[in-house]
């Protein structure tokens, strides 16, 4: 008996250590290459990746009905607005600040409840047969409301999370007054209502429906990379990238953020996680597969972002984004006001 109660004692305590070596993601990026990532990090620790994927409105809303009972460790998803506005929430606690952390991340991209991982900038693509470079001489975010522009740009949504995050970056940078102003002429110039994602946008230059558009960087690279079928593909080769802001504050720069979930059941391995996220080799991972920005020096974009994007641009490290979060409703509030659709 005394053999079998000490045998049965080591059995529970190997079984208790194989449980809790496990991390559960709540992954609202739409990349299937994470999940190879996330099996690298695997066969590295030996701790097992619970991945539960989804829209970002669905798995918050699912973290929030749980609350205590929640499973989630980390809530990945893209832009620091989501995150700042989850952690507003009281959705997060405070902790993803190991000293790798802290290292691999410049302050201005991180909090102590969430961190970037990787980086991506929103910039303004243009048709060089329509557009001159008088015209895009040192354009700004700002200069988007200039009357010239009449007729001429396509942008998304307001209620997409990419415009909401900018617009709080104009917000913060200008304030509330001027940004909505700004959203006045903006949508003063629009040459329709705004419609599709990213991708719609760039099409729409190359189709000759615009002169200009405001999308993210990474989707020039998607669409030439031909995984979006040869049709985007012919439209990317139409339209060129443009760094807004190169003689002020540099280029408004976003993130895809992991936030450390607030009664996390594996609170270590959660940063153990996101410490290998933010390795090279984690990191070459998400430039060659979701053509982002690196997060940490020493890693080069993708040579399809490098060769028809470009990397030597001055990027916007002085405004937090952690702002975007806590101005997201003033953005959402100029941009309704001035008829945003």
């Amino acid at each position: 008996m005394k053999k079998l109660s000490i045998y049965t004692i080591v059995l529970t305590f190997i079984s208790s250590l194989t449980i809790a070596a496990e991390v559960n993601i709540f992954n609202a990026r739409h990349y299937k290459a994470d999940a190879e990532l996330y099996s690298k990090f695997t066969n590295k620790t030996g701790i097992k990746v619970n991945l539960i994927n989804g829209k970002a409105g669905a798995l918050e809303k699912r973290m929030i009905e749980e609350g205590a009972d929640s499973s989630a460790d980390l809530y990945i998803t893209a832009d620091a607005g989501r995150c700042g506005a989850f952690k507003a929430k009281g959705m997060t606690q405070g902790g993803l600040i190991s000293p790798a952390i802290k290292a691999a991340v410049p302050s201005n991209f991180r909090t102590n409840h969430w961190t970037g991982i990787a980086k991506r900038a929103r910039i303004v693509y243009y048709a060089p047969d329509r557009v001159s470079g008088a015209e895009l001489s040192g354009l700004t975010y700002e200069s988007l409301a200039d009357p010239k522009w009449k007729g001429r740009l396509v942008i998304r949504a307001s209620g997409n999370i990419y415009n909401k995050s900018l617009v709080a970056s104009l917000v913060k940078n200008n304030g509330k007054k001027a940004t909505a102003d700004w959203a006045k002429g903006v949508v003063a110039n629009m040459a329709r209502t705004p419609t599709g994602n990213d991708r719609a946008q760039i099409m729409a230059v190359a189709a000759g429906e615009a002169d200009i558009a405001v999308a993210n960087t990474y989707y020039l690279a998607l669409m030439l990379s031909g995984n979006k079928g040869a049709e985007q593909q012919a439209a990317a080769k139409k339209v060129k990238a443009f760094f807004p802001n190169q003689n002020d504050r540099g280029t408004h720069m976003n993130i895809s953020c992991a936030a450390l979930v607030k009664g996390a059941p594996n609170k270590s391995n959660a940063i153990k996680l996101v410490e290998f996220l933010l390795t090279p080799e984690a990191q070459e991972h998400f430039t060659n597969n979701t053509f982002e920005f690196p997060m940490i020096d020493g890693v080069s974009p993708s040579p399809l972002v490098v060769n028809n994007i470009g990397l030597d641009f001055k990027q916007d490290l002085k405004t937090k984004v952690s702002s975007y979060g806590a101005k997201q409703a003033d953005a959402l509030e100029v941009m309704t006001a001035a008829g945003w659709k």
